[in-house]
């Protein structure tokens, strides 16, 4: 071949490199875009080294990092997992790695630069082998679920939460009575709110809203540890008490909630007040929540019945004053 010849060849095989790698460059581009548009990140794992190749720079970027400021190494990937979670994930990552699970895969929670959370589905497979069946490469991918989580996390708080005060709700009750009733001892309180009409036609809804939610942080403060506080609607609380109805804890939280609605409320536009009715009774065995808190809904009505602004602890009354739950 003349040199004339081979000058010619060598060109065009220029040519053809460079056509190969401005398609390669594109078919690149177009994975990366794919990828970012599914929130998915690709990786690939040299087990002798540690090395991580990210191919689309989303994994550094996931964690608040600019491109190339973190060391894609497998050391600086496990020391970024969340110390509650690592384990969990290392165990899944080299069970797959000896052989015990067909891939890896770990829902996890990763450490933002910033001292945030961020949640991964992280999957993967041994892509490549050594001679003696040694692994030596993991191709995978890892997905932000971030916001995921956060929607699960909102669904079951409106799932047990009553959404004005944050109260556990009716469906959240009756799973803390089942619970509570089997560990011991269990009393109902039923609490009415007396003159919150009045409230509302004085001072607006909002304003009414507004007394609800500042009352149920009260009675969150009140109640002993242990409790739970919740709301079925309106003015209407329900406190389970995993107190003998003879506890003298349940004499004090009685008197302590009739406090917390006696005492005056701040409100944007003026100062409220409201009483309240407590009705509270014991926990039978054969008691499911329903029954429960029908007896301490009749208890509450001997309050209604005796003039409001107290409470009745199974058959015995209390009957406060406005000034004496006020000191």
């Amino acid at each position: 071949m003349s040199e004339q010849a081979l000058k010619q060849q060598i060109q065009k095989l220029k040519k053809h490199n460079a056509r190969l790698a401005r398609l390669a460059r594109d078919a690149r581009n177009k994975l990366n875009a794919a990828l970012d548009g599914t929130g998915l990140c690709l990786w690939q794992l040299d087990i002798p080294s540690g090395k991580l190749i990210i191919f689309n720079r989303r994994w550094g970027a996931m964690l608040g990092y600019q491109p190339k400021a973190l060391n894609a190494q497998f050391e600086v990937w496990r020391d970024h997992l969340h110390p509650d979670d690592r384990q969990s994930v290392l165990d899944a990552f080299y069970d797959h790695l000896h052989g015990k699970t067909p891939f890896y895969e770990a829902l996890h929670r990763m450490q933002h630069k910033n001292g945030t959370i961020t949640w991964v589905l992280d999957r993967g497979r041994v892509s490549e082998w050594d001679d003696q069946g040694r692994p030596l490469k993991v191709t995978g991918t890892h997905i932000d679920m971030t916001k995921e989580k956060q929607y699960e996390a909102q669904l079951a708080q409106l799932a047990n939460h009553d959404p004005l005060t944050g109260l556990a709700n009716r469906h959240a009750l009756l799973k803390h009575f089942a619970i509570l009733k089997q560990q011991g001892p269990l009393c109902v309180a039923f609490i009415d709110l007396d003159d919150f009409k009045k409230v509302n036609d004085a001072f607006g809804h909002r304003s009414g809203d507004e007394l609800l939610i500042q009352l149920s942080q009260r009675l969150r403060d009140t109640c002993p540890a242990g409790s739970v506080v919740g709301r079925i609607g309106g003015d209407e609380f329900v406190l389970l008490l995993p107190f003998a109805l003879t506890s003298p804890l349940i004499h004090s939280t009685a008197q302590a909630c009739l406090h917390a609605a006696l005492t005056p409320f701040e409100l944007d536009n003026g100062q409220a007040q409201v009483g309240a009715s407590v009705g509270i009774d014991f926990v039978q065995p054969e008691d499911d929540f329903v029954n429960a808190l029908k007896r301490a809904d009749l208890s509450m009505y001997q309050i209604k019945h005796a003039g409001k602004n107290g409470a009745a602890i199974g058959q015995t009354l209390l009957s406060p004053t406005r000034s004496g739950c006020a000191s």
